[in-house]
């Protein structure tokens, strides 16, 4: 099968959260399987650096990337500015047996869409995007009421990440007065080998204290405020290790971190270091809330680590089977959910089996692209 794939940032622009973790690991796993596969998206990689490859094979990936007029729009506005675009999209959009959109609201989804034959399949995932809560509530306000009505009719068929976000899906297109085949397929996972966590340890000061992980970007919308919080109500010798860029909870961390030095700010890790954090840790916990199905719990799930997650992760399936627990966001509830698992080292190392069989057998890519690959045949 020839498969494009549409999305503003892909790897390594890990900056910008799960979406380019999520589209690369589904692009490499296509390409494994025998389908060819092309990305197109923008050479935007932070908010601060772009890349000078425009055309390039990444693991059996070919990519393509349009250059970014603006930066900081990109970075503070969290919209693209894709210059040159549909030139180089056109060949690979016409070869295409099926072009598979990531997030909605999309200035790439808006200058390609009118590129792509009405007979080649065209697919969504909208990545947990779709609600106004999840950010740039007025942009999508004004883009629902313009724009999204002519893009959703559209698409053939449309991916949840969960029943949850399918059936706001169904929600949604019923209002833009389209009815588009509706599934629910979650996000893979595929974990390298980790590394020793021994040095890491040394280099954060960790000694030999039990390692409370988050990961994730510092929004608000993550919660790690409210866990650090949480955190220091407890008597305990463990640390809090907070992985990831500043989206806005940057300072009041410090403010946290200076007055408990127990909590451990490393600021945005990627490639060994952030498996070396994951090797690390001895409890997961995201207290977020409007996720959509967060690839950073599910690396935790694959690095057999017992992860502690919020309700709005969509993830009742951590606690069902054994992997770890579901949580309200509050303070009182982190705090006690992590207190009865770092009491109880035999219950963790349980969870922590139990986390690593779950992503294999629910999350893997091997079944993840069979379902796709049944949603891409119609």
């Amino acid at each position: 099968m020839n498969i494009v794939h549409i999305t503003p940032y892909y790897a390594p622009a890990y900056a910008f959260g799960g979406v380019p973790r999520a589209v690369e690991g589904m692009a490499r796993a296509q390409a494994a399987h025998g389908d060819s596969v092309t990305v197109i998206t923008t050479d935007a990689l932070t908010h601060n650096r772009r890349t000078d490859n425009t055309d390039e094979m990444l693991d059996g990936v070919r990519v393509l990337r349009a250059r970014t007029l603006s930066l900081a729009v990109r970075g503070r506005y969290n919209l693209s500015t894709p210059l040159g675009i549909r030139p180089l999209a056109s060949q690979a959009l016409h070869a295409a047996d099926v072009v598979h959109c990531h997030e909605f609201r999309t200035l790439e989804n808006l200058l390609l869409m009118p590129m792509i034959p009405r007979s080649t399949r065209l697919v969504l995932s909208p990545h947990g995007t779709l609600p106004h809560g999840t950010g740039r509530s007025a942009l999508k306000s004004v883009w629902d009421a313009v724009i999204s009505p002519l893009l959703a009719r559209r698409f053939h068929a449309v991916i949840g990440l969960t029943d949850a976000e399918s059936t706001d899906i169904r929600a949604a297109w019923t209002r833009f007065g389209a009815t588009p085949q509706v599934v629910s397929i979650p996000n893979g996972v595929r974990l390298p080998h980790l590394p020793n966590p021994a040095p890491f340890r040394i280099r954060w000061g960790l000694d030999a204290a039990p390692v409370i992980l988050f990961m994730g970007r510092l929004h608000p919308r993550k919660g790690a405020d409210v866990l650090a919080r949480a955190f220091s109500s407890l008597p305990h010798d463990a640390r809090l290790l907070i992985v990831g860029g500043d989206e806005g909870l940057g300072a009041t961390l410090q403010q946290l971190a200076m007055a408990d030095a127990r909590i451990v700010l490393t600021g945005y890790l990627s490639g060994d270091d952030r498996l070396a954090a994951l090797a690390t840790a001895d409890l997961f916990v995201l207290p977020a809330v409007g996720e959509g199905l967060p690839l950073a719990a599910l690396e935790a799930l694959a690095a057999g680590v017992p992860t502690i997650v919020s309700v709005g992760c969509n993830l009742p399936i951590v606690e069902r089977d054994g992997a770890g627990l579901v949580v309200d966001v509050s303070e009182g509830a982190l705090a006690a959910a992590i207190r009865a698992l770092l009491d109880d080292p035999t219950r963790r190392a349980a969870m922590g089996s139990a986390a690593a069989q779950l992503a294999r057998t629910h999350f893997g890519w091997g079944s993840v692209i069979e379902q796709l690959a049944a949603v891409y045949r119609g």
